[in-house]
């Protein structure tokens, strides 16, 4: 039986895309902080299981600590396929597959956000009220005589602060040099991390000095946080594979780069206007080009040919995202039938 997926014979792939040289290095960097992530997280989640106890904030911590293995696995795992190349099956290429991991980091996020905040919410209904008692570390190695658990547990906080501070920070750098949104969430989700050590800290503080529901408004606040950063991100990928206009990274601000393609391609001098049809695919960012050539700067079908050529390489040389691009001719744009169709005065 023949398989009805299988393509037509008269499929034309696109070219690959490549990331330029000066890019690749910070790329392979990129893939080795996100290993270095899934190192230290393994270890914070077992130092958090192990001085966990019956603490909110503490439980809050290990499950965020989870969740935050989601955005650097799925890095990974879209950089295995997000430069293959095109191929009769998937002719547009695989160049989405980082938006869907971006997809999956955000809803983690959003999962996890929401998750802090309904517990804290029953914990503070319900008044529950933690207890953190006195435990022997080491089996009475360190010292003769019990101390606070409280102690153990903010040791393990303060411990889960300090890798996720220093990733974060650098993921942050790169996601803007890459244009990478799925490293710029794990950056999101490294800051919740040790904000969420931070904030349980002091909430396992305030239950020593018996303000019992110190712990769960600090859960509560995290989780606050971590939920606008998720819905954030979920919104802005669901547009981005809606092929919403080109956006900031991590953030709906305003692409710079229609406005410097249009500078160069009015440089050319047949040029009389363009608009652009532009959308989002992974980092790269691709569409159409209605170009409007001077009157009488075009003379021949051949001329045209050449013309358009000229316009399609010096648009996707003008940036390293821009690619496969396709550049049209038309006799009027769009703006200017509006704007004869405006009334006067």
């Amino acid at each position: 039986m023949s398989d009805p997926a299988l393509p037509h014979a008269d499929v034309r792939p696109r070219h690959p895309y490549r990331l330029p040289e000066d890019r690749r290095p910070k790329y392979a960097r990129a893939r080795r902080l996100e290993w270095w992530t899934l190192g230290w997280l393994a270890s914070i989640i077992a130092v958090i299981y192990w001085a966990m106890g019956s603490s909110a904030a503490m439980q809050a911590a290990w499950i965020e600590d989870l969740l935050s293995l989601v955005p650097p696995i799925a890095f990974l795992w879209a950089s295995r396929f997000e430069f293959r190349a095109p191929n009769d099956r998937f002719p547009f290429g695989y160049l989405r597959s980082m938006q869907i991991a971006y997809l999956g980091a955000s809803v983690a996020l959003l999962m996890l956000g929401g998750y802090l905040v309904v517990d804290a919410l029953l914990t503070l209904a319900q008044g529950e009220r933690p207890t953190i008692g006195a435990t022997l570390p080491l089996g009475g190695w360190l010292f003769d005589d019990p101390i606070w658990a409280g102690w153990v547990m903010i040791a393990a906080l303060i411990y889960s602060v300090i890798p996720p501070m220093i990733l974060g920070r650098m993921k942050l750098k790169l996601a803007d040099e890459l244009h990478d949104d799925v490293l710029a969430c794990d950056a999101k989700m490294n800051k919740a991390d040790w904000m969420t050590g931070l904030a349980g800290a002091f909430g396992v503080l305030g239950v020593g000095y018996g303000w019992w529901w110190a712990d769960a408004v600090a859960a509560g606040l995290i989780g606050l946080d971590v939920t606008r950063d998720g819905a954030r991100g979920t919104a802005q990928v669901v547009a981005d594979l809606m092929d919403h206009v080109p956006t900031g990274v991590g953030d709906r601000s305003a692409d710079p780069l229609p406005g410097e393609l249009r500078e160069q391609l009015l440089a050319l001098d047949w040029v009389e206007d363009v608009e652009f049809r532009l959308r989002e695919q992974g980092r790269a960012v691709t569409g159409t080009i209605f170009v409007s050539p001077k009157a009488d700067a075009v003379t021949t079908a051949e001329d045209l040919m050449n013309r358009l050529r000229e316009a399609e390489r010096l648009a996707e040389t003008t940036h390293w995202r821009l690619y496969d691009l396709d550049v049209r001719p038309v006799r009027q744009l769009k703006t200017a039938v509006d704007r004869r169709a405006e009334p006067p005065g």
